[in-house]
């Protein structure tokens, strides 16, 4: 009967049907094909190079503490959050992650934040005490490029905070104050802005701060431990 029906109908109605079909199904390919192959190689692409970068860090740091002859634990945990690196005979912890700095200083804990751009021996002139600095590696390197360089994190942490490179800690909280309402996700900004802003004025803040990293080394020499870890307030309760 069906077929019946079928043979009644107009051939264009036919041939419309048939290609309606076909369409839907190569559109339902389509969908499938992209969610099961594009979505997740992105993804693993995208996770790739941020385990690739976080490695790479990793093991310079690592090469670096153990030149200096620093004693250090990896993955150590202070209260509910788990630090790359930790200083134990310094209670100094090290970390990638802007927001477990900002956590950490909070609770009254010594914590160097280690950007994407800064190589390994760039943590030396953050650490609150004096370290004799291993000789340089010798040899040349491909296109003349030293390892870890490019952008000095410095300076593109300022250009974020939109702040001369000289100014004062005065300076440097008001610029994050103004940066941070406006990339607040709250605000109507997003969350890597936010996570920008944040990481800048830490870079910021540790370059300041040099002055008071002595004044903290002498303390630490006599047994004083640093109070004031005070950070401006965002104004949104994170």
């Amino acid at each position: 009967m069906i077929a019946e029906s079928l043979s009644a109908l107009p051939t264009w109605v036919l041939l419309g049907v048939a290609v309606g079909l076909l369409a839907s199904a190569l559109v339902a390919l389509a969908f499938y094909l992209g969610d099961r192959f594009i979505g997740p190689n992105t993804a693993a692409s995208d996770d790739g190079r941020t385990r690739t970068v976080d490695e790479r860090r990793r093991r310079e740091i690592r090469a670096y503490l153990t030149a200096i002859g620093e004693r250090f634990r990896e993955e150590h945990a202070l209260g509910d959050v788990a630090v790359p690196f930790y200083l134990p005979e310094r209670e100094v912890a090290v970390t990638f992650d802007a927001h477990d700095y900002f956590r950490l200083e909070g609770e009254g804990v010594y914590t160097v934040l280690c950007e994407h751009e800064m190589p390994g021996r760039g943590l030396g002139r953050r650490l609150p005490f004096d370290v004799v600095e291993p000789e340089p590696e010798r040899g040349p390197r491909r296109g003349g490029a030293t390892a870890g360089s490019g952008r000095d994190p410095v300076a593109a942490a300022f250009a974020e905070l939109d702040v001369a490179r000289d100014a004062d800690a005065d300076a440097v909280k008001r610029a994050y104050r103004t940066r941070v309402k406006e990339t607040h996700p709250d605000r109507g900004g997003d969350e890597e802005s936010f996570r920008r802003v944040r990481e800048a004025y830490a870079t910021a803040r540790n370059h300041v701060g040099e002055v008071d990293g002595r004044t903290a080394r002498t303390a630490r020499a006599t047994g004083v431990r640093r109070t004031d870890r005070s950070d401006p307030p965002t104004g949104f309760g994170r």
